[in-house]
């Protein structure tokens, strides 16, 4: 099981030939009974397909002392029901020829199978068992929940820069849910039960609060005939109403200094902003993005070739935006001073860059170039299979809706240089600003 940010990485992409947007088969969504969505997108290509649960439940619904039950849960998903005994579901879906896995998000945890076309049933009702069936033993939950406190020692707490950043968003959000880590506190972990992870499967996995997505070589109405037969049967269940979560429109500067074992010193700067869902004037996000491909979107943007090869200050320096979550967001920097140059020197030139982008604006060029960039790494995404159901995915859990990924080309495409201007001008301010020095030191001084 991994976390989204390794899931994305590799996506599992299927090598398609390219097809226009024209020759794309249409979405189709239905609803059960019971109220469980199912959205499904055609693509005859290859006789593959790629099945999807997604609940909307992550690390941002869980309330102090149970950060990490969502990902903990996710990894007991794979322990089996009374008719799937633990490690039945891999043995069977490997018997197929198929793989699978699950990753959990601030606003999500999902599971997948891909497979064969002819295989879809087999992954439906292997889904469908364990979403009312799992057996969860205290032997099971007691050398998982080690598992991810192992997961969280390696990825987080042996890695000074994801410690640092752990540590930074707790600043960088401070009142979004989104400040807690996905893996959770090991505090949380090392107090959490069976009994808590029984409540929270309870309440959470249900046919009201999961979306099944499958995209592949496959006609909707026979995914419908399918979604009926497994998933259909399970008793609609209530889940808790929930309180959008209190933020801070501009909670003001904010910086944390940090000394940690670390062979590099690094800087992170961030910026709340707003997502699809919660931004008051549609456009922005679009222009947000546009505008981070203007600042990182590849060799010729602007941050590479005035920090790094221009003013030679940084040895490396991004800049990135989502604009798909339930929630604010960020918008992001990091950087690594050049060698002989401090981290104050290279967030002077940093914060001098934003400055000069939100006084000057972009070139026609620059934005052309980005705008083109952003939408044909889009297109070749779409080649794969698995991306196409990742993306209805997010958008769903977000409550953003899948409509969107249809509208993506067409709204970069409408993003004008005076609305990058804008969005700069209104989002990376000193008030929304959060800034990270980490200041290398030996194992010793730690």
């Amino acid at each position: 099981m991994h976390r989204l940010l390794f899931i994305v990485l590799v996506l599992l992409a299927l090598p398609l030939t390219a097809a226009s947007a024209a020759e794309r088969p249409q979405i189709q969504e239905f609803m059960l009974k019971n109220g469980m969505k199912v959205v499904v997108r055609p693509d005859h290509r290859a006789p593959v397909v790629v099945s999807m649960v997604w609940y909307r439940i992550g690390s941002s619904y869980e309330e102090p002392g149970l950060t990490g039950i969502s990902h903990v849960l996710e990894h007991m998903m794979f322990k089996g029901t009374t008719r799937y005994p633990g490690g039945e579901f891999s043995r069977i879906i490997a018997e197929q020829g198929g793989r699978e896995n699950a990753f959990t998000g601030r606003d999500f945890t999902a599971y997948f199978q891909q497979l064969a076309a002819d295989r879809l049933p087999i992954a439906l009702e292997l889904e469908a068992d364990r979403m009312r069936n799992l057996r969860l033993r205290e032997e099971d939950f007691r050398s998982e929940v080690q598992v991810v406190m192992e997961e969280r020692r390696l990825r987080t707490e042996d890695n000074p820069i994801a410690l640092a950043l752990e540590h930074f968003n707790t600043i960088a959000y401070p009142l979004s849910p989104y400040r807690n880590p996905i893996v959770g506190w090991m505090e949380d972990l090392e107090a959490l039960t069976v009994a808590d992870l029984q409540r929270w499967y309870q309440r959470w996995y249900t046919p009201s609060n999961a979306i099944l997505v499958v995209a592949g070589d496959v006609e909707p109405q026979e995914v419908l005939r399918l979604a009926e037969r497994h998933f259909g049967r399970i008793p609609a269940r209530a889940t808790p109403k929930q309180r959008k979560p209190v933020t801070l429109t501009s909670p003001g500067s904010r910086r944390l200094e940090l000394s940690l074992p670390a062979e590099l010193p690094y800087l992170a700067i961030s910026f709340q902003a707003p997502s699809i869902a919660t931004a008051s004037e549609d456009w922005e996000p679009y222009a947000l993005t546009v505008l981070a491909g203007i600042l990182d979107g590849g060799e010729s943007a602007r941050l590479p070739s005035e920090l790094v090869r221009g003013q030679e200050i940084a040895a490396g320096v991004s800049a990135s935006y989502s604009a798909v979550a339930r929630l604010d967001g960020q918008f992001s920097f990091g950087a690594y001073p050049a060698r002989g140059r401090s981290l104050h020197e290279l967030e002077a030139a940093l914060l001098e860059q934003i400055a000069r982008l939100q006084e000057e604006g972009v070139s026609t060029d620059e934005l052309e170039r980005a705008k083109n960039q952003m939408i044909a790494d889009h297109l070749y995404q779409l080649d794969s299979i698995f991306y196409q159901a990742m993306q209805i995915g997010l958008l769903e859990t977000a409550g953003i809706g899948w409509q969107k990924l249809l509208e993506f080309e067409e709204r970069i495409r409408a993003v004008t240089a005076e609305q990058v201007q804008t969005v700069a001008r209104r989002y990376l301010t000193e008030p929304r600003r959060a800034i990270l020095h980490l200041n290398p030191i030996s194992g010793e001084q730690g």
